[in-house]
């Protein structure tokens, strides 16, 4: 069994920042159940581009306000706390954030831990 608080993460090896977001890495790919899941932070009044080409993600709001746009078609949805969204097709997509989002992630295939956003906007797929 593993269990974990956030503040057992923040500050950690298990916590990777950017310019405009902090991840927090709660299940990673050395626990060998097949994903990983993170809490995510995003701060407001930024407009993000994110393309996971080699994960799938998965991403339910816990608070915050924004919305998300498909790059490719255009489409935009309006995100709110208690909102899902998949991105079961490696989407292209840019999150325009209006209030501070928390979210928490899943991503399969599992993150090792220490990746981060390259200028494309995805995250390498890391085996160690």
């Amino acid at each position: 069994m593993i269990v974990k608080s956030l503040e057992d993460i923040i500050g950690t090896e298990d916590e990777t920042k950017g310019d405009t977001w902090a991840s927090r890495r709660f299940v990673l790919k050395k626990d060998g159940v097949g994903f990983s899941v993170t809490n995510t932070t995003i701060e407001a009044g930024t407009e993000n581009y994110f393309w996971y080409k080699n994960h799938i993600e998965a991403v339910y709001l816990i608070e915050g306000e924004g919305e998300i746009e498909k790059v490719e078609t255009g489409e935009v949805w309006q995100l709110k706390p208690h909102t899902m969204y998949l991105l079961n097709d490696n989407d292209k997509h840019k999150l325009r954030v209006r209030k501070k989002m928390q979210m928490i992630c899943v991503f399969n295939p599992p993150l090792v831990g220490t990746e981060t956003h390259n200028e494309e906007g995805y995250y390498p797929l890391l085996t160690e």
